[in-house]
């Protein structure tokens, strides 16, 4: 075998072990980082429930129904205030630019998540009333921890963070809202009613629309799905501004198959070189939070607020749903490369293809409703920083070269793929394996045969997800 390619024998023993320390590892939470800031939070929860409770009039129950009710009144207002020093942080996030502020900031949000998820859990309503919001803050939590480990390590966030953080300001703005009128009006009947299963509070719970289930990078991702760190938006190069009334027409072009009643500007997000208008559409399919770039008027992300349950669309059905929705939106002729579906969510990247290869830095991510068979999600940002026309290298070793270095395993697939590598582009064969009971995706050099990228699948609740 010819010295460039790595031993086929050295890289299935390197897979095996790959395989067997997924079996074998458990997955683990992110360390308390900040358990010091926990116990400053709950010592201050603890003064403002308790100041609650006693206006709240919990006094003469005895027993098991006093507790209970004390227990369930008590995690209602702490999760109240809970979104209220999640929307302080979060609006402090938005224009927070020093490393120290960030690091704080971020900390707080993350133990304030968990705080909450505790909170939801304890509330006295079922489960199944409250899975929005639990799944909402566990996903703020976790990009909030994403986010101090970056600015830890000294780095800068990126466009589709910067993105996050604006749309979660926003859904949790509405669940403080929506907590606040439930609180303002509730009573100690209220809640023993609740803890039966009826009764006003429960109805109040029954009803609400939860206003997100996932933050926008939380979509799960296939290969290099993060490549958002462009400096320039290059697939905006040459074009115009667009004013507010213009970004509210475009918007309800858009989605004007989901009957649009109105879209209304509500300010601007900076990532880096993209500004984007922040625009709120109300339709009859749900509410829609979108952001239409300044220059060009390109729909760069959006996200609705409908939960979605039942499975009814298969992946095929839901892969031609987000090729015409992006067609629709100006993104024509994206190929499908990565399917994961969590629950009734179909997830899905589309990448350009040039000169017969896939080009993962021009990427858009997209979230299909497997009951409704709409499109609920997109996130358009390393299409917008990365796509233009490139100049490809030819390819100097051919597939075959590729497939004889594998040597103790086999790939399911092969084919060219423009990735992103050490700040650059590397023109690669994409080898899909699998091996010891793991799949693989592995990428070799076009030119020189060498290894430039190994993923292994992990198989989650969530859907698939990469490593």
């Amino acid at each position: 075998m010819n010295d460039k390619f790595s031993s086929g024998t050295d890289k299935a023993e390197r897979l095996q072990r790959g395989g067997e320390a997924e079996a074998a590892s458990p997955r683990r939470r992110a360390p308390g980082f900040a358990g010091w800031l926990a116990a400053v939070v709950v010592l201050g929860l603890a003064v403002i429930v308790l100041g609650t409770m006693l206006a709240f009039g919990i006094r003469n129950y005895n027993g098991a129904q006093s507790a209970r009710a004390d227990e369930a009144a008590q995690s209602l207002y702490e999760l109240n205030a809970l979104t209220d020093n999640l929307d302080a942080n979060l609006s402090k996030a938005r224009v927070a630019s020093s490393a120290g502020d960030r690091a704080r900031i971020f900390a707080d949000i993350a133990v304030e998540s968990e705080l909450a998820e505790s909170a939801i859990e304890r509330l006295p309503v079922a489960g199944e009333l409250t899975r929005g919001m639990t799944t909402f803050v566990n996903k703020v939590g976790q990009s909030a921890r994403d986010m101090l480990e970056t600015v830890a390590d000294g780095g800068e966030l990126s466009p589709s963070q910067r993105a996050s953080i604006e749309y979660m300001y926003e859904c949790n703005k509405k669940l403080k809202s929506f907590l606040n009128g439930v609180c303002a009006d509730c009573d100690v009947k209220d809640v023993l009613a609740a803890l039966g299963g009826s009764g006003r509070l429960f109805d109040d719970f029954g009803g609400y629309t939860d206003p997100a289930a996932d933050v926008p990078r939380e979509i799960y991702d296939g290969p290099f799905a993060e490549n958002t760190e462009g400096a320039l938006a290059k697939a905006l190069e040459g074009a115009e501004e667009i004013t507010p009334a213009r970004a509210e027409e475009l918007a309800k072009k858009y989605f004007r198959d989901y009957k649009v009643k109105s879209a209304k500007c509500t300010g601007e997000a900076v990532s880096g070189k993209l500004v984007c208008y922040n625009v709120d559409v109300r339709t009859e399919r749900g509410d829609v939070f979108a952001q239409i770039t300044k220059k060009g008027g390109k729909l760069a992300m959006f996200d609705s607020y409908k939960e979605c349950r039942a499975d009814n669309f298969s992946d095929e059905n839901c892969i031609r749903i987000a090729e015409k929705f992006l067609n629709d939106a100006g993104y024509a002729g994206m190929k499908p490369v990565w399917v994961s579906t969590g629950g009734a969510v179909c997830n899905l990247n589309f990448v350009c293809e040039q000169d017969g290869a896939a080009v993962y830095p021009d990427m858009i991510k997209v979230k299909v409703c497997r009951e409704r068979g709409m499109v609920t999600g997109i996130e358009a940002l390393a299409y917008l920083l990365n796509h233009t026309q490139r100049t490809l290298p030819a390819a100097k070793l051919s597939k075959g070269d590729i497939l004889s270095s594998l040597g103790g395993y086999e790939a399911d697939s092969i084919r060219l793929a423009v990735i992103p590598c050490r700040g650059g582009e590397k023109l690669a064969y994409e080898c899909f394996i699998r091996y010891g009971g793991s799949e693989y995706y592995v990428y070799f050099d076009a030119s020189t045969g060498t290894e430039c990228g190994i993923f292994t699948v992990v198989n989650t609740a969530q859907g698939r997800n990469l490593l």
